[in-house]
């Protein structure tokens, strides 16, 4: 077997999402819980536009998720607590060995680091409701991981982070050379690019400790989206010049440096919690598209969908109100997950 990862930007048969239900993610109150339904719908739909979507709904949401999605997108019932798709749920991978066979990567997931708050016994089911549903093969391993802590090119070059994969609330036994060696089983990461740390935000009580997915995105090989905070109020300023000097120094799994393309922040700081971590590096590739994570900062907005579809050639960038979700932890690229088109897996 030689499983591979593709890069998000090969075609996908879908993406898988999980609608929400009643619990410390979603808010407290009503009109809280209500954003939450709607900005997960909202996403849902902007992906349907470019691709099929299917999303895994708890079977006390079922009613709702009924009345709230198009007809477009496909239910499938399944025991939901949390519902961050891209972290709990399988990263899909193809065999060069054996075209026409699909994989899922089972990995331990626990919460982001098993904090108090988290709920996962469901969502570590995920990634085997997944594979059971698409017919892939399960790949299981023993690495605590999440999909948003890794990105690839796919053509060997994964991208994470010190703070997660080596999380010793996650993986208190194993070093770099053990999670590369894991990489390279699981998803044919043949060359690793660690990155020291990840935004100021994600270290708080609800964060993942550095994800890199709202940090750097890889939109071809040997090019990087990164995250750039321009005002040197917030700490991410220095956090993300020392990652653009970090980067600059590396290479990929091709033995080429990186062509660094900046994606500036948006000009909010703060909200009533702190310093912000949004970021437009968390989007969402699909067939044709990218769903973009918007801010309600017009210019910032603008200029990201610029970037993007600079970046992204040939495709159309929409724009859904990502802030409801970095509220809650994370972004649009967090609450999905593509499934790769067998027939152009690359």
């Amino acid at each position: 077997m030689a499983w591979r990862m593709p890069s998000e930007t090969a075609p996908h048969d879908r993406t898988w999402m999980a609608f929400p239900v009643e619990g410390i993610t979603l808010g407290d109150t009503d009109a809280q819980r209500e954003e939450g339904y709607a900005t997960w719908t909202a996403v849902a739909h902007a992906v349907a536009e470019f691709e099929p979507v299917s999303i895994l709904v708890d079977p006390s949401e079922l009613s709702r998720a009924r009345r709230m999605l198009s007809s477009e997108i496909t239910i499938v019932e399944a025991p939901v607590d949390e519902f961050w798709m891209r972290d709990s749920g399988a990263t899909f991978v193809v065999d060069d060995e054996r075209p026409g066979v699909l994989g899922a990567v089972d990995w331990v997931f626990n919460g982001w680091g098993a904090p108090a708050w988290a709920r996962w016994h469901d969502a570590a089911q995920h990634a085997r409701i997944l594979a059971a549903e698409t017919g892939a093969e399960l790949v299981s391993s023993t690495l605590v991981n999440e999909g948003g802590g890794i990105h690839v090119d796919g053509e060997g070059t994964v991208l994470l982070t010190e703070t997660v994969q080596l999380d010793p609330r996650r993986n208190p036994y194993l070093d770099r050379q053990r999670v590369e060696a894991e990489l390279r089983r699981t998803i044919g990461a043949t060359h690793a690019v660690w990155l020291p740390r990840g935004l100021t935000r994600d270290y708080d009580e609800f964060g993942t400790n550095g994800h890199v997915d709202i940090v750097a995105a890889i939109p071809s090989p040997g090019r990087i989206l990164l995250h750039a905070q321009q005002d040197p109020e917030h700490p991410d300023f220095e956090v993300s010049a020392a990652l653009r000097a970090h980067l600059g120094a590396q290479l990929d799994a091709a033995g080429r440096p990186f062509e660094i393309v900046d994606l500036p922040a948006p000009s909010t700081l703060r909200d009533e919690e702190g310093f912000v971590d949004w970021s437009y590096v968390n989007h969402l590739v699909t067939n044709d598209g990218v769903v973009a994570c918007g801010f309600g900062d017009d210019a910032a907005d603008a200029q990201a969908r610029e970037i993007l579809a600079d970046a992204y050639p040939g495709r159309r960038v929409v724009t859904v109100d990502a802030r409801p979700l970095f509220d809650r932890g994370g972004g649009i690229h967090c609450i999905t997950q593509q499934q790769p088109s067998l027939t152009a897996a690359r």
